[in-house]
């Protein structure tokens, strides 16, 4: 005899992507606008259903298990589909614009996709991409110009925003022998760059002599420099160009994890779209 047909429960999906990509069942539920304990039971039905635990929680925070990181894969996708086919049917006149804010590294590797994909759902809904060091971006977002930012932040209990992404930093170089130079050069963003403090401290601490030696707030130009040898660059490890190197281990120093956090502010319906539909498409496994 055939086994009985499972369906899954788009709302109780909703809840463990959310969950999943915030690490935290407090934020969820602010985000979700819900009380804990009724996230709490969501997540027991969806476990129920599918036969697996999907979380762990623990005094440090919410993991995944195995069984958790293959499923919210497919989960994702399910509800990228479910919210364009909602969005067509029951929302086709939501419009409006929506201004987002983000690096111009971050936005160039992991953009295009999520906002291609925000478009398709919402094809009323008109985004203006604004592409900046975060220091502008923040500044932006002080004056009311942009709806959502996303920013590089240092990682601390003060931190301002809602972490959406998570990953190792790298050495990168051209090609120039660091062994060769007594004085280490950097090619790096202007003050206050995320990435340069990152390097000059890193530096600092292993006692290793070290210059700026070129300056320039677009990607483009500091990737340039560094394959030109003029110095090397600390990136992101999955914005690393294939025909750069990355400098493994020593000499030269550990860096921390890179953080991208996002500022909201006064959203309009599109713009709480945007917003979640940005965190479920980011907060994956891989950047925790």
């Amino acid at each position: 005899m055939p086994r009985p047909l499972v369906n899954l429960d788009i709302d109780l999906i909703r809840t463990f992507v959310t969950i999943a990509g915030l690490r935290s069942f407090t934020r969820a539920a602010a985000l979700l606008r819900r009380q804990q304990s009724t996230i709490s039971l969501q997540i027991r039905r969806l476990e129920e259903v599918v036969g697996e635990r999907l979380l762990d929680r623990s005094p440090q925070g919410v993991t995944l298990t195995a069984e958790g990181e293959t499923f919210l894969e497919s989960a994702r996708k399910m509800l990228d589909l479910n919210d364009e086919i909602i969005s067509r049917v029951r929302e086709p006149q939501m419009q409006g614009l929506v201004r987002l804010g983000s690096p111009e590294d971050f936005a160039t590797r992991h953009l295009p996709n999520v906002l291609a994909r925000f478009s398709q759902a919402y094809p009323h809904v008109a985004l203006e991409v604004t592409c900046d060091l975060t220091m502008n971006l923040i500044e932006r977002y002080k004056e009311g110009t942009l709806d959502l930012a996303l920013i590089k932040r240092e990682r601390s209990v003060e931190a301002v925003g809602l972490r959406v992404w998570r990953e190792p930093l790298v050495w990168v170089s051209g090609g120039l022998d660091i062994n060769s130079v007594s004085t280490l050069p950097l090619a790096v963003s202007p003050r206050p760059c995320v990435y340069r403090k990152r390097a000059t401290e890193a530096l600092d601490r292993a006692k290793r002599s070290w210059r700026i030696a070129y300056t320039c707030g677009s990607l483009a130009g500091t990737i340039a420099a560094v394959k030109a040898r003029l110095g090397i660059t600390v990136l992101p490890k999955d914005m690393v160009p294939p025909d750069l190197e990355v400098i493994d281990g020593r000499p030269l120093p550990d860096l921390k994890d890179t953080e991208i956090a996002l500022l909201e502010q006064h959203l309009s319906a599109p713009g709480q779209r945007l917003k979640e539909h940005i965190i479920r498409s980011l907060s994956t496994p891989a950047t925790w």
